[in-house]
């Protein structure tokens, strides 16, 4: 029991930096997209390293390093891994700094609905009445955000699909957090460098001491919900987990409309009603399934 109250504590935290980072991309509005992404890379990559030595981990990061080497399939996951995740950040800062949280959310939320078709289609496991059902809800929310707008909500479906097969490839590679998070930014690492050494307009470093610090942590504040993220992982169950994760869109819905006033209308709000019933479904049937099952077992 204090390991699963531990694993909660640890996961809202996760959540919680996850659902106010948005506030954080806002503190950089002269830093291009593209700029911050490649930041973010190179001080998550630095972060970790240091995180490696601090925590005296390095002879098993070398052993796990050593073994992704060996096998071409779990190495070509990660680079896959890489492209995907740089993709996501990348979509999340440009939203934000658009002045779009409200669509950044939107993206989180699906993101758990959008697992569950991929693990129906690519894993093909059987979808649930519960899951059929939410995954409808949803598919209308989106719709109706569509027709709303005029324009199919291209940037949370991006960031739900991205994360999700990233998820799905995360899934299936047996590294450990802090290896495969190290070698995923060490992948994308020269990309990074040359871009800011030769194609940035502002150059490396280049801008006001308060800014160039904040390019600095934000290798901290990727790095560390990631961390706290898999210790949680492995100490509460995967429906605790699945509540807890809708923490980080809640908080950005909340900053988007109080904080930053992003206009929301009742036509948005039925549509992301739509989707909070999508999710209410899809917790519930996860929660019914999950009794079901100890109830089974006992």
């Amino acid at each position: 029991m204090k390991e699963q109250k531990k694993g909660i504590l640890l996961g809202f935290i996760a959540y919680i930096f996850w659902g106010i980072i948005p506030i954080y991309w806002k503190l950089m509005p002269t830093v291009d997209p593209l700029d911050i992404l490649c930041y973010r890379i190179i001080w998550s990559f630095l972060f970790m390293i240091v995180y490696i030595l601090f925590t005296k981990k390095w002879s098993l990061f070398l052993i796990e390093v050593k073994a992704v080497v060996k096998d071409k399939k779990k190495l070509f996951a990660i680079i896959c891994a890489a492209m995907l995740i740089s993709i996501n950040w990348f979509t999340f800062i440009y939203t934000v700094s658009q002045g779009h949280v409200t669509q950044a959310s939107l993206g989180y939320y699906m993101n758990p609905l959008v697992n569950v078709l991929l693990a129906t289609l690519i894993l093909k496991e059987k979808l649930s009445r519960s899951g059929m059902i939410a995954c409808g809800l949803a598919l209308t929310g989106v719709l109706l955000l569509t027709v709303q707008t005029g324009e199919i909500p291209f940037a949370p479906l991006v960031m739900a699909i991205t994360f999700s097969f990233y998820g799905l490839i995360k899934k299936g590679v047996t590294v450990s957090s802090y290896t495969g998070l190290t070698i995923e930014t060490f992948v994308i690492l020269p990309i990074a460098l040359v871009y800011l050494l030769f194609f940035s307009r502002q150059g490396f470093m280049n801008y006001e001491t308060s800014t160039n610090l904040l390019l600095m942590g934000a290798g901290v504040v990727t790095a560390i919900p990631l961390l706290l993220f898999a210790e949680a992982a492995k100490q509460i169950s995967y429906i605790i987990l699945g509540f807890i994760q809708y923490v980080g869109p809640t908080l950005m819905l909340i900053s988007a409309i109080f904080l930053y006033h992003e206009p929301y209308s009742a036509e948005q709000f039925i549509a992301f009603g739509f989707i909070w019933v999508a999710i209410a479904v899809f917790t519930y049937g996860n929660i019914y399934t999950y009794r079901k099952e100890k109830q089974f077992i006992k």
